[in-house]
């Protein structure tokens, strides 16, 4: 008897099905194979779940509340460090900042790896800059500063590290100045000229800037060169060790001018609110913050988190009205916004790294 040649034999039929049947695919294509590699025509049925759409958002949310926070964290450091200027000497405030600081990171960087261990041989000269230009010159300055000048004010002269930097990596390292930069340059130190000069640039020409605005400026320039120095340490050294070592090595460097500036009758008449001040500076604002910015930067990327940057003289001056009754006379707002309109053109078509890291 013979079958019709038109019609596939019955055990032809069912390995067909077998085949064709989705729920007899491989375990390659039940655990995600591709339609362009099926065998088959059939369709692909993957069991892996798909992403969680509402987790993926929520991490999203946490991550810029977390960069927002750090924003507040370091707005805040210019309230903590007017009030504590008060109060202490400045290499008393600086150590004890940064031996609050260097424990708190210590603890974070052991709990997040494990251990902690010794920089290479190779990585210790630039660690010890950073330490001496970012912890020990800047915090030296600008706590001297804060001695006298308000921390709205402060914090805009500051803001203009960013076109700093921009301005040396130019003339000394060589990169293009293009219109925007030259441009925001440009801006940017007219804006700097306003705030110091109270919108009066004839007073500032014939009688100079304050003794306090020139120890802010110090500030200015320490965080540039910890800014370029950190360029090449940061290539070897992962951001939270550098910043962990860097404490450590500033706050060796302050001990002895602390000790001898009087740090043990400062600490023995130091406030609970002075111990407040120095506890959100070493732990929110220098440990959280640094430590959430370098999270927001691995979630979204240099360019979206270094946004928030922008942010941090903006934060400084709203908290120094609210909390200290600071003015805001419009030399001081017309200044500070061409100091920040200038940061951004300067900074357009590049990439934004270490010079937007914030000064704290």
């Amino acid at each position: 008897m013979h079958l019709p040649m038109n019609k596939p034999h019955p055990a032809s039929r069912c390995k067909q099905a077998r085949r064709r049947r989705p729920g007899a695919d491989s375990a390659e294509t039940l655990l995600g194979r591709t339609a362009p590699d099926a065998v088959t025509d059939a369709p692909i049925y993957a069991t892996s779940p798909a992403p969680d759409t509402s987790q993926h958002i929520r991490a999203m949310w946490t991550t810029h509340l977390k960069l927002l926070a750090s924003v507040v964290f370091w707005g805040g450091t210019w309230i903590s460090g007017r009030h504590l200027a008060q109060a202490m000497g400045p290499f008393s405030a600086a150590f004890l900042r940064f031996a609050l600081a260097s424990a708190f990171l210590l603890f974070l960087t052991r709990r997040l790896s494990g251990t902690m261990a010794l920089p290479k041989r190779r990585d210790w000269p630039g660690l010890l800059l950073l330490g001496l230009t970012g912890v020990f010159g800047y915090n030296a300055f600008f706590f001297a500063g804060l001695k006298t000048v308000p921390a709205s004010r402060a914090a805009l002269i500051v803001a203009a590290i960013p076109t700093v930097v921009s301005l040396y990596a130019g003339l000394a390292l060589g990169e293009r100045f293009g219109p925007w930069r030259v441009l925001g340059i440009m801006l940017s130190f007219a804006g700097v000229g306003m705030v110091l000069s109270g919108g009066d640039p004839a007073a500032l020409l014939h009688g100079g800037a304050s003794p306090g605005d020139l120890l802010i400026l110090g500030c200015v320039a320490c965080w540039s060169a910890y800014t370029l120095a950190g360029r090449s340490v940061m290539a070897r050294v992962s951001p939270l060790s550098a910043v962990t070592w860097s404490c450590l090595v500033g706050g060796a460097l302050l001990f002895p001018p602390a000790l001898g500036g009087g740090l043990v009758a400062d600490m023995a008449r130091a406030s609970l609110a002075d111990w407040l001040h120095l506890a959100f500076l070493g732990v929110m604002a220098t440990g959280y913050g640094f430590f959430w910015y370098y999270e927001g930067i691995q979630t979204l990327g240099a360019s979206r988190a270094g946004i928030y940057i922008n942010l941090v003289p903006v934060v400084a001056v709203l908290l120094g009205v609210a909390a200290l009754g600071e003015p805001l006379g419009w030399p001081l707002a017309a200044g500070g916004a061409m100091v920040l309109s200038g940061v951004r053109l300067a900074q357009k078509k590049e990439q934004p790294g270490d010079a937007r890291r914030p000064p704290a």
